[in-house]
């Protein structure tokens, strides 16, 4: 059920396909799964994403202050959802992966990621009566088993060998609450999308500041070099203000239940990634994953034969 896109919320955006728009997303959060796990010894979980969204925020603000202006006045009769949206999708999701990475493999992570599509598609049905085909359940479990295919390489038995620790919990979580967003992403204000980033933006580091607060005070403060600013830099600019738009205009324009199967782009992205950053080798498990989750993705947005 695609979004209400009455107000100003698509004014000058441009009319892209939706496919185009939740296939950078994942791309951009492919990248920040892998950057998290390889510095989560040098900065604190809470202190990097409060540095992240402050930064993202910063960037931001002089695109979208004009019209966050302009949305001012229609902001206040909406701030309820703003702020559920701003603790689920901003504040709680990111820093509860960014805490999980500190006990378990971006493997982990990337697989139990394919369970939000899910997770979309059960929320949808509880709260917004929004039905499923037999034909969509398959193409999701489909998608499911592509990405699961691509993190275990190929070897079934891999899945049985994988070691599942608090952190995985942790990531259990966050997965639940990133659904949650982009389930009621549908009920966001009328308003400009850049004025909605800022807006979720701000209220999500304002959650995290008094536990970044408590956060510094525990461990104290961590050491700023060059690749902490790199780092804090590019998780600001693509898995936050790029990854944040697209897949914010994404859903609005397909809704939920159909964006979420994207999210098992993660680990294949990840993966041809891991090709151009790390030397690997694209393989013939990256192929036949890529192959299972577009056929999952074609099963479940074709459309019904009329009778």
């Amino acid at each position: 059920m695609p979004l209400n896109t009455g107000g100003r919320r698509g004014s000058r955006i441009p009319r892209l396909s939706p496919f185009f728009y939740l296939m950078i997303a994942p791309l951009c959060w492919a990248g920040n799964v892998v950057l998290a796990r390889g510095i989560h010894e040098q900065i604190p979980p809470v202190a990097f994403a409060f540095w992240r969204w402050t930064a993202a925020f910063c960037l931001l603000l002089p695109f979208g202050y004009r019209s966050l202006r302009r949305d001012w006045h229609t902001t206040g009769r909406h701030w309820k959802i703003l702020i559920f949206l701003s603790l689920t999708g901003i504040a709680g999701f990111n820093t509860l992966l960014y805490k999980a990475v500190h006990t378990t493999t971006a493997v982990n992570s990337a697989l139990i990621q394919t369970a939000m599509p899910a997770v979309i598609i059960l929320i949808s049905l509880v709260v917004f009566r929004e039905s499923v085909t037999v034909v969509q359940i398959t193409g999701a479990i489909l998608c499911m088993i592509g990405a699961t295919w691509v993190v275990v390489r190929g070897e079934w038995f891999k899945i049985f060998s994988i070691e599942w620790v608090h952190g995985d919990v942790l990531m259990m979580v966050a997965v639940v609450l990133y659904a949650f967003y982009s389930t009621f992403l549908r009920s966001r204000p009328p308003i400009h999308p850049v004025s909605f980033m800022l807006l979720t933006f701000f209220l999500g580091l304002s959650g995290l500041f008094p536990l970044y607060l408590w956060e510094r005070f525990v461990t104290g403060p961590f050491p700023v070099d060059t690749g902490i600013l790199a780092s804090i830099l590019y998780v600001a600019v693509f898995p936050s203000i790029v990854a944040y738009f697209c897949w914010n205009r994404g859903i609005e324009l397909i809704g939920a239940n159909r964006g979420g199967l994207f999210i098992n782009l993660i680990p294949v992205f990840a993966s041809i990634l891991a090709v151009f950053w790390l030397g690997e080798k694209l393989q013939a498990h990256h192929a036949m994953g890529m192959l299972l989750i577009f056929s999952g993705m074609l099963l479940f947005n074709r459309k019904p034969k009329r009778k």
